[in-house]
Order: structure tokens, then sequence, then C-alpha cells
């Protein structure tokens, strides 16, 4: 299944989640379970129309964290009616997240059994503890990238759907095809790499994409920085191509263009990539 109809899948189930969580809302009888229920339906249906198929950053947001202290507030509440909502906590860690989401859900899970103790008998409230321990560890071991086949697909994922954009671990295996098939078909392939001024990175990213050809790529490595395999017939072709990029771009950059057969150390061509001035010109060596 392509990536754009498994997010315009993932936003009907958001929106799913926001209808059953408005309904709630509305059956509920006290004040304060309502408000926090409409709250958490209000934060779904943003987080669907905020879900484009253009980039996945809203993934790495503090905007995820808004959920996690809504579902503690409801769980710590006053009363019995709330301390089911307590099991919500394991599907929650068991989502794709950032470590500091992880480590955030699972004091906010531990705080809200803690809430429990004056609601339950004390060998109920050990019972549930420990259920929850073990769910909630079995969640977090799911969400994980321990197996093999899960790191690979996560590396071999593109960063935005419909965008010829992938990570620096791509990045790596890349060089080497893309170094090979340059010397068997005797073309001129450089890595040009582009260093954005402030919070461009994206709309850069987009413009990249659209201007290179159907079998080149693009990589994100860094906040800052992005790597465009170019393939041109020779050294001025190849020339040519990166100012017109550069031009396409219209933002002040730090470019360096530097052949694969050089790129012997990226490490630090890049800490020399982040010293240049912005120019529109291109840096055609490899090191200063």
């Amino acid at each position: 299944m392509r990536i754009k109809y498994k997010v315009g899948l993932f936003k009907l189930n958001i929106f799913a989640a926001a209808g059953l969580l408005a309904t709630c809302a509305l059956l509920s009888d006290q004040p304060w379970d309502g408000i926090l229920l409409s709250l958490a339906a209000l934060w779904f249906a943003l987080t669907g129309l905020a879900l484009e198929f253009s980039h996945r950053r809203h993934a790495y947001r503090p905007w995820l964290a808004v959920a996690s202290l809504l579902l503690a507030a409801l769980v710590m509440l006053p009363g019995h009616t709330n301390a089911a909502w307590l099991w919500a906590w394991p599907c929650l860690l068991a989502l794709p997240q950032p470590r500091w989401m992880q480590l955030l859900n699972a004091c906010l899970a531990g705080l809200s059994w803690w809430s429990l103790i004056d609601r339950l008998s004390p060998h109920h409230w050990i019972l549930v503890g420990l259920l929850l321990t073990c769910l909630c560890l079995y969640a977090i071991s799911r969400s994980l990238p321990g197996g093999h086949s899960q790191r690979l697909v996560r590396k071999r994922a593109r960063l935005a759907p419909g965008l010829a954009l992938w990570s620096a671990e791509q990045l790596e295996r890349d060089l080497v095809k893309e170094n090979s098939r340059a010397a068997r078909d005797d073309v001129h392939a450089e890595l040009l790499l582009i260093h954005v001024q402030g919070r461009q990175l994206w709309r850069i990213a987009q413009e990249v994409c659209s201007q290179i050809k159907s079998f080149e790529n693009a990589y994100q490595l860094d906040q800052r920085t992005l790597g465009v395999l170019l393939t041109s017939r020779d050294a001025d072709q190849a020339r040519q191509r990166r100012q017109e990029l550069l031009d396409a771009i219209n933002a002040p950059t730090q470019s360096r263009a530097v052949p694969l057969t050089r790129l012997d150390n990226l490490p630090r061509i890049l800490e020399t990539l982040g010293q240049q001035r912005p120019s529109p010109q291109v840096v055609e060596k490899a090191h200063d």
C-alpha cells in the first residue's frame, strides 16, 4: 500500500476517534469529564486537519504531549467513573514516538495508577499496577525499533510521502550504489550539499525534489542540511544543473558540490559547509 493511502486511512481513524470522544463528552454527567473529553476530541480533530501529505513534522512536536496530559487529568479526576481510562496508556505507549514522549507517557501512567490508591482496595490496586506495568512494557517493546526488519523499514522510509526525500542512513547505502553506477555508465555523479538558514528546510526540500529528475534523490542530513545526488553527462552540465537548482530555491544558502569519487569524509565536509558564508555560488571543493 502506498504511503499516501496509509496517511488517508490514518486521518480517517483520527477523525473517528474525535467523533467518539465528542459523543462521550455529550453523554457525560460530570462537567469536568465533559470538558476534558471535549478538549481531547478537539485535539484529535485539529491533529487530523494538520496532518499533511507533504511531511511528518507533527510526529516530533510537543503537540503530542497534549493528549498525554489530557488522559492523565481524566484518570486523576475524583470519582470511580474515570478509572477505566487507565488502560488507554498501553495503547498510547504502543504508538511510534520520540524517546522523550515515551518517558513522559510512562511517568504519567505511573502517576495515574498511583492516584487510584484511595479508590481501590489494596490487593486490587497492586494487581492493577502489575497488569498495567506488563501491558506498558509490552507496548514499549512493540514501539521500539528493536527488530532488524523494522530498522530497515524505518531507514528506507521516505521522510515525506510523495517526495524523493530520504534519511541520512539511506544516503550511506546509496553512495556506494551510485558511485558504482556512475563508473559503469561513465557519467558525472556528485553530492550537492545545501545548508539552509532558519526554518526553511522543508520548503526548500520540496522545491529541490520538484527540480531533480525522477531517478535522483534528496536526503535530510540534519535539521538544516540537505544532500542531493545529481547525475549528469559531464562536469559542465552538472555545474549548470546545480546553479539552476539553487536559483529555483531563491533563498540564502551555503552549498558545496563534491564528486562521488572525491567523497571520502562526509562529516568533515559537513563541518566545513557550516563554516561557509551564504552565497549563490557553489563551492566545488571537497575540503578548504
